[in-house]
């Protein structure tokens, strides 16, 4: 690259991957009638962090968009179904919820559902709000099908996501692009060559000496970043003062229960665990806070809590949360770890992927760089860490815990200002505070408030005025259709086995 006129003839994606081929993927799907070069550099030699195998429904409409068959994407990616995130032990020890991938209830007569509930709950005895959602009905039972496609069906109010084998998924993805012209390109880069006077990239030499020349370079090389940090110095946002862990250990098991259509997430005395239940085994780690206990203790605190015996050596991550300042740096534009980090708690890693991949090929500069576009995208993204960081950290405030340091940093920390006002509305009136971007919607808030004990000072005054003996007959005719509808789902591992896949019940 010359100059700022130089039109894009060549793209090197530097790292594979899932962020790596994801890209690759995308740009030949999206770039396929276009003169544009796309090569991926990666070496055999790096391994990749490979530990990110939960996602958000969001991942079903960039498969679907590839014209990627899901029941062929399941077979080869050992891929399960999830219908959302069970939180044990967030607000007190031994309290439990799910944050579902999908509403609560039905709006009645324009009025939303939590409000007419939180009026029955406090006059009448009903059921937890958790009761009249279908994919948390059905998560429980771990009964799968899936939504319908009549919006007036019970059955049509969710969505569903996956749990799969990042790895498998990034070799899919590898077939998928080299079969429309991606080349791949092995070794591990030792120079990065820059333009004079501008400081963009213009080349990547190889060990053996090999030199790479591009137009567009996407940094994939995950932590470290080393386009966007380690040559152009992009800078970082550290968010550790607001989201303290800082390491995690990884392991995958056998199984040693059932096949759950759900991720769990249990916190423990300086972080939490999770567990991602695949075809063929179910990962595990430890995330937790560097701060607030030492390595030895969190990775036994793991090894005790294993529900199966383990198929590998626990394997330990660093990272530090947050986000590079500019993420589009002249060429250069870093996707996945190189571009930030949140922690896994809600499976946004690869979702964040998404978005960047959608916004690089919404802003393509294929006549050549373009400022506007380079702002554009930072802008977008920056606003899209923002929102699933304050999601998160919400996680860790709302909490009632005071067993340990860990906890009482927590939840006496202060927030950030966009979190302290949604906290508030939410508190005072059960608004729910609608940002403008991003991708957690009122269910998901919902979920968190209500399920760690979050609940409004004062009712919905139009809710108030309905009568309550036909919001009462209503809702319990809800409540019997929800449980028609899951009763009509088959077991979770009998779908995969209709689909080719193999659950380990039928392993065994």
């Amino acid at each position: 690259m010359e100059d700022a006129t130089t039109r894009v003839g060549r793209v090197l994606i530097v790292g594979g991957g899932t962020a790596g081929w994801m890209t690759a993927a995308s740009l030949a799907w999206a770039l396929a009638k276009l003169p544009v070069e796309i090569l991926v550099v990666e070496s055999d030699q790096i391994g990749t962090v490979g530990v990110g195998e939960a996602t958000v429904p969001h991942i079903r409409f960039f498969n679907a968009r590839l014209g990627i068959d899901e029941a062929d994407f399941v077979r080869r990616t050992n891929a399960t179904f999830k219908l959302g995130i069970e939180f044990r032990d967030w607000a007190r020890i031994g309290d439990s919820y799910i944050h579902p991938f999908g509403d609560f209830g039905r709006d009645m007569g324009g009025m939303p559902f939590h409000h007419l509930w939180l009026r029955l709950a406090r006059e009448r005895q009903m059921p937890d709000l958790q009761q009249f959602s279908l994919p948390i009905l059905a998560a429980r039972a771990n009964r799968f099908a899936p939504p319908a496609e009549d919006p007036r069906s019970i059955g049509s109010t969710f969505s569903y996501a996956y749990q799969f084998d990042a790895g498998l998924y990034a070799a899919y993805l590898r077939d998928y692009a080299e079969q429309r012209g991606v080349r791949r390109l092995e070794g591990r880069i030792v120079e990065v060559g820059q333009h004079p006077e501008s400081g963009a990239v213009t080349s990547v030499t190889l060990e053996g000496g090999a030199e790479i020349e591009a137009d567009l370079f996407v940094d994939c090389s995950g932590f470290r970043g080393l386009l966007i940090e380690d040559t152009l110095k992009a800078g970082y946002d550290n968010w550790s003062h607001w989201l303290p862990c800082d390491s995690a250990f990884a392991v995958p098991t056998a199984h040693g229960g059932p096949l759950t259509p759900y991720t769990r997430a249990t916190a423990l005395e300086a972080g939490w665990q999770w567990r991602i239940p695949l075809q063929h085994r179910v990962g595990n780690g430890h995330v937790f806070s560097s701060r607030f206990t030492d390595s030895d203790t969190a990775r036994d605190r793991l090894m005790g809590n294993l529900e199966a015996e383990p198929l590998a050596e626990p394997r330990l991550l660093r990272f530090t949360t947050g986000k590079r300042r500019r993420q589009w740096d002249r060429n250069v534009v870093a996707i996945g770890l190189a571009a930030g980090f949140l922690e896994p708690l809600e499976s946004t890693s690869i979702h964040l992927i998404q978005l960047a991949i959608g916004k690089l090929i919404e802003l393509f500069p294929l006549a050549g760089m373009d400022p506007v576009a380079a702002h554009e995208f930072n802008r977008a993204m920056d606003l899209e860490y923002e929102r699933v960081r304050d999601f998160l950290i919400l996680h860790y405030c709302a909490t009632e815990r005071d067993d340990t340091e860990f906890w009482r940093y927590v939840r006496t920390m202060e927030v950030p200002d966009s979190l302290t006002y949604a906290i508030a509305a939410f508190r005072e009136r059960g608004l729910v505070v609608k940002y403008r971007e991003g991708m957690f919607l009122e269910p998901s808030w919902l979920a968190v408030y209500y399920g760690q004990r979050i609940e409004p000072r004062l009712g919905n005054p139009l809710a108030e005025a309905l009568p309550i003996a036909e919001v009462e007959k209503r809702t319990h005719l809800l409540a019997e259709e929800l449980a028609g509808a899951v009763a009509a789902m088959p077991d979770h591992a009998a779908y995969i086995w209709q689909l080719g896949g193999t659950a380990p019940e039928r392993a065994a």
